[in-house]
């Protein structure tokens, strides 16, 4: 019996609420691809696959919890391949117990019962904050405007 997308992104955000797990890097293809479009200024991108994924999420794993993912919804679209996501997930920074929100939506297409490139947007505010990185982001932010 074949997963469908929607089965396999709500297997996703299953695991994400009791992430970040390297199990997480699992639903994604080998040579899978992640967009982030919301990346603050001076942020690495995300390389290309499922393991630089992994090493990503065990870096992730050292630096904050994920207690729950809440607020779910999950759009069909008319490409069966793809799967639109909206979710919040609330966690805890570990270096200080602060609890955070950050609200997600990813554009995830699926095949073969594997994620094959996902676009993810968050609030990178909301993020800096968390983390107690707003004047980063800010000089980043302001960096980045004068280099123009």
């Amino acid at each position: 019996m074949s997963v469908t997308p929607r089965e396999t992104i709500e297997r996703l955000l299953t695991l994400i609420a009791s992430g970040p797990t390297p199990e997480m890097a699992d639903m994604y293809a080998i040579d899978a691809v992640f967009e982030l479009p919301f990346l603050p200024p001076g942020a690495q991108h995300p390389e290309v696959g499922r393991e630089a994924f992994r090493a990503h999420l065990v870096a992730g794993a050292r630096i904050q919890r994920f207690d729950s993912v809440d607020d779910v919804h999950i759009h069909e679209t008319a490409d069966p391949e793809v799967v639109i996501s909206e979710y919040r997930i609330n966690g805890t920074v570990l270096a200080t117990g602060k609890p955070f929100d950050l609200r997600i939506i990813n554009v995830s297409r699926v095949r073969a019962g594997l994620i094959v490139s996902t676009r993810s947007y968050s609030n990178p505010l909301a993020a800096a904050i968390a983390f107690d990185q707003v004047e980063a982001l800010l000089g980043g932010l302001v960096a980045e405007q004068s280099a123009r």
